[in-house]
């Protein structure tokens, strides 16, 4: 490079988007900004006691303009005028139905308070009977099975199992569906201008992770297995997509009119978009064996390999494996758990309830409920760090199971409460199961013949919580790296908006000069292992009861 080049990375998470800035040249992060969603923060249009979680449209063109425009609030002239180009990564499955012209319906004035006119957030749980009907489908003889190269599972945090519910929910909005669009597919489309369903370019991270395409059934799933989803399904598949794209393709350049939104030269290069974790990974500087760990809300693992060596094999239990979707050249394997910080904020929750109900009555009570509901998890943390015995065993299901072999029906439980059992206890016990989980996703790759040498922790978690690295230490048996990248997912999206700009050639020589350093390890305790190991197959058997509860009660 002549002269210096910088990216942006947008990360779009669960709760806010954050814009890095990098400068590609070495990856070094010179400023961010991050926004929190204004409709979601006010609780607006989800219902979390029958898991349904919704995304305004509006939010993410909101809090995207803000987020940018705080990372170049103090940018010289020089370094806007030298922004090359803009990657993102988005969670998911987050998808949205859209009109031919390619708006997302929330954005027309007659459904923008409709929620099934939203994007549905990955953990929105509604379709689990689409789901279960598409495994059927795909499992009962008459179709092939979709579902090979997704686990052998469908999940109701994918694609089309959303798609079809939320149709068959809201007949009057199904008639104004023309097409579905992922929201990683939708933000570059929509900062290129090219959100039209024949402009706009799919990511084949969304697709062949969440929307079953494979190149050996010719793309997308047949027609007829589409509708026999759902009647609201006819003739969309060829209202969608053929062809798809790797993260380090351009999906557009920037419009005029998002370069003066958000204060960028025109025409600069809009990476492709892909998921999260898939971006992480390669922002953490991760290549084959490497099991990356994408710890926030939830988490979601990938662990890359060579397509030579995997062949013809599928994985089972996991959620997809898919040619390109994070390293181009590499196999991304995606497993996960569906709820991680989740578990501790729905704790923290339940402990703050009754004060929460005081301050309302004593609002003069409510700067120390503020103080508290910050200091609560690390003052639990610290008595944590002092628990020695026998906490209660509990099993990470309380928004259901992601990975290994998902099912979205399970729920938590937490077993051997007593009198003496206390809020640390219960808390560590959430921490190891969560830990549990982890351990379980890395044997389910382990024990189906796939090596993991390395375990590469990202995320908020894992700069932040000493507690929960240590405790999957202990539990996974292994070392656990945490990179010294806060954003490793945004730092991912520039390193590919750096490659979709020419800046380098390949996303192996971009990853190479840009990905996050190691910040630093955790070892685990030998006598800790000994103890977890027993722990385990406690979690294990606890896990057991609590499938077979669900099950039995699903059949009432």
């Amino acid at each position: 490079m002549n002269k210096q080049q910088y990216v942006i990375g947008l990360d779009f998470g669960s709760d806010s988007v954050r814009a890095l800035l990098v400068n590609a040249s070495n990856g070094d992060e010179l400023c961010s900004g991050v926004s929190l969603y204004p409709r979601w923060n006010k609780g607006l249009y989800s219902q979390a006691d029958i898991a349904q979680f919704r995304h305004h449209p509006r939010d993410y063109i909101e809090a995207m303009t803000s987020a940018v425009q705080q990372a170049l609030a103090d940018c010289s002239p020089d370094i806007r005028q030298n922004i090359v180009g803009i990657g993102v990564d988005t969670t998911g499955s987050t998808p949205a139905p859209i009109n031919q012209d390619g708006e997302v319906l929330a954005l027309l004035d007659e459904h923008a308070d409709n929620p099934n006119a939203m994007f549905i957030l990955w953990k929105d749980h509604t379709s689990v009977s689409k789901a279960e009907l598409i495994n059927q489908l795909a499992h009962g003889g008459q179709f092939p099975d979709y579902t090979r190269y997704v686990g052998g599972i469908y999940s109701s945090e994918w694609f089309w199992a959303k798609a079809a519910w939320v149709s068959e929910q809201d007949p009057q909005l199904a008639e104004s569906i023309y097409s579905w669009v992922e929201l990683a597919d939708w933000i570059p489309a929509l900062l290129s201008g090219t959100t039209a369903p024949d402009t706009l370019r799919r990511g084949v991270c969304g697709a062949g992770h969440k929307a079953l395409w494979h190149e050996s059934w010719d793309g997308l799933p047949d027609q007829a297995f589409l509708s026999a989803i759902s009647p609201t399904l006819d003739g969309i598949r060829e209202r969608m997509f053929q062809q798809v794209y790797s993260a380090d393709q351009l999906a557009g350049r920037l419009s005029a009119e998002w370069a003066e939104k958000l204060g960028l030269n025109a025409d600069i290069a809009v990476a492709v978009g892909a998921f999260d974790c898939h971006m992480g990974a390669v922002g953490a500087g991760a290549g084959a064996h490497d099991l990356v760990k994408v710890m926030g809300t939830s988490t979601c693992d990938i662990l890359m390999v060579d397509p030579e060596e995997l062949g013809e094999r599928t994985i089972e239990g996991i959620c997809g494996q898919v040619l390109g979707s994070a390293m181009p050249e590499l196999v991304a394997l995606e497993a996960g758990q569906s709820a991680f910080g989740d578990l501790y904020a729905w704790y923290k929750r339940v402990l703050l309830w009754p004060l929460q109900q005081l301050a309302e009555q004593q609002p003069e009570l409510q700067a120390a409920l503020q103080d508290l509901d910050q200091q609560i998890i690390p003052m639990l943390s610290e008595h944590c760090q002092q628990q020695h015995g026998n906490s209660p065993v509990a099993v990470d299901w309380h928004n259901g199971r992601r990975t290994p072999f998902a099912n979205q029906r399970l729920t938590g439980n937490i077993s051997g409460l007593n009198l003496g059992s206390t809020a640390p206890m219960i808390f560590h016990s959430l921490v190891e199961a969560t830990a549990h989980g982890a351990k379980a996703i890395m044997d389910c790759f382990v024990n189906q013949q796939v090596p993991v040498k390395r375990v590469i922790a990202i995320g908020g978690i894992a700069k932040k919580s000493p507690l929960v690295m240590q405790t999957c230490a202990d539990v996974m048996d292994c070392e656990l790296l945490v990179m010294d990248s806060e954003q490793c997912c945004a730092l991912g999206a520039a390193i590919f908006a750096a490659v979709a700009a020419e800046v380098y050639p390949d996303t192996a020589s971009a990853q190479q000069a840009m990905a996050s350093a190691v910040h630093l390890s955790y070892q685990p305790n030998p006598e800790r292992v000994a103890f977890y190991r027993e722990r385990h197959q406690a979690y294990r058997q606890l896990g057991d009861c609590v499938e077979g509860l669900c099950a039995k009660q699903g059949d009432e």
